[in-house]
């Protein structure tokens, strides 16, 4: 009875307006009282959830993503692209996800890219020819393979949880899915902007020079080589990369580009300060949250209750994506992970799933819930910017979401997509 009261609290504050932040903790102390249990192990949760070293990363990759838009890499990199694309119908819009992919590979937060991105394509998709709603449908997809393609947030949270998973090797694992997750994406972009004649009507993008393009874009395009290659090499491990990966966009923004000014230093670092103090809020009252689950006895159940169904391995996995794809909705990966991982690790285990695997289909669900309507993150971010509401998104963005499903049974069908890298790197 108390867990039923811990989640509709949750749910009831959640859509009361409450912080995410606020109605875990709350939700959390309203089930250690009921239980009659201290309301001194609140403090001292709330401490051990953040005191862990790999979420120092956090707050560097969330600087790290501010510093590369800031210095202009995004545009460059869709110049460069473009050289490579060419102009014609679906060509703009293609870029615009392959920049995506690139700036996943620097960042790893999907509503930020989608900012970044759509910042930079949607004045010149809207010249191309491009309707903007199809323009925000485009940029919202693209940017839900941030969380795969390392290095992520959402992937780092997921590391810290799981017993036996190491940070680099679920980065590894979710290269393949977020390159598939993109270019299935490609797919149904080209062949809307093909029947539909979107794109193609602007003439001065063809003069792009190839070579001249690819110098200007050559700096953002070593950031995921240094970021990655790093931790390959073992020169440094994934916190120290996402320092490395600071240390390097700052001197490309200051001494190459020379697009950054002392005062755009303090902004960026305010920026990251306050929303890397909103994540580590997140993750530190909802180890309150996950405290209660597991303290009150209601994880097992619940994971008995879904094995129990007699669905199967491949059923079981349909449940969780249809589950987790309307949470993702409404929530974030980091979020969704800290509620709901303590009931899905058992699950997993249950059926004897590599826990490295599971962690990149459930962030690749999580994607897909990203730019799914009604309440997709990412999608409200890229309308905004856009100009349009939402409900026109929907003609558009149901076959990019089609798309993603494709990619996600690839990898649930076929667990070495994800399973090869990091094996073959002794991961």
């Amino acid at each position: 009875m108390i867990g039923v009261i811990l989640f509709l609290a949750f749910t009831i504050l959640l859509f009361g307006g409450v912080p995410i932040a606020v109605a875990l903790g709350l939700a959390g102390a309203l089930a250690i009282q009921l239980a009659d249990q201290s309301i001194m192990a609140m403090p001292t949760n709330v401490y051990s959830g953040i005191a862990k070293y790999p979420l120092i990363a956090i707050p560097m990759f969330v600087l790290v993503g501010s510093v590369f838009d800031r210095t202009g890499v995004a545009l460059r990199l869709v110049r460069f692209a473009t050289a490579i694309v060419g102009a014609g119908r679906g060509a703009l819009a293609s870029v615009a996800v392959l920049v995506a992919m690139v700036i996943g590979g620097i960042s790893g937060s999907g509503p930020a890219t989608s900012a970044a991105v759509g910042h930079v394509v949607t004045k010149s998709m809207v010249a191309d020819g491009y309707p903007r709603s199809f323009i925000a449908s485009t940029v919202a997809a693209a940017a839900a393979t941030d969380i795969l393609i390392p290095p992520s947030i959402a992937f780092i949270i997921y590391a810290v949880m799981v017993p036996g998973v190491s940070v680099p090797a679920i980065f590894m694992a979710g290269m393949f899915p977020g390159i598939l997750a993109g270019f299935a994406i490609i797919i149904p972009i080209v062949i809307i902007s093909l029947v539909m004649n979107f794109g193609g009507k602007n003439p001065s993008r063809h003069a792009l020079s190839i070579w001249q393009t690819f110098k200007e874009a050559f700096w953002g395009l070593m950031a995921p080589v240094v970021i990655l290659g790093g931790m390959r090499t073992g020169a440094f491990t994934p916190t120290e990369a996402a320092v490395m990966a600071v240390a390097y966009g700052l001197i490309i923004g200051f001494f190459v580009y020379r697009t950054l000014t002392i005062r755009d230093l303090y902004e960026m670092l305010v920026e990251a300060g306050e929303l890397s103090a909103v994540i580590m809020i997140v993750v530190a009252l909802a180890s309150v949250f996950a405290w209660s689950l597991s303290t009150l006895g209601i994880v097992q159940p619940v994971a008995d209750w879904v094995v129990g169904l007699g669905l199967g391995e491949y059923g079981t996995i349909g449940l969780l994506m249809i589950v987790l794809i309307m949470i993702g909705m409404f929530l974030d990966g980091v979020s969704t992970f800290l509620i709901l991982l303590p009931v899905l690790i058992p699950i997993a285990n249950a059926f004897h799933w590599d826990l490295t695997w599971f962690g990149v289909i459930l962030t690749m669900k999580i994607a897909i819930g990203q730019f799914t309507p009604p309440m997709a993150v990412n999608l409200m971010v890229s309308c905004r910017i856009a100009g349009v509401p939402m409900e026109s998104t929907i003609p558009w963005v149901v076959w990019m979401i089609l798309a993603m499903f494709v990619a996600l049974a690839m990898v649930v069908a076929v667990p070495d997509i994800a399973l090869w890298l990091p094996r073959v790197m002794g991961l």
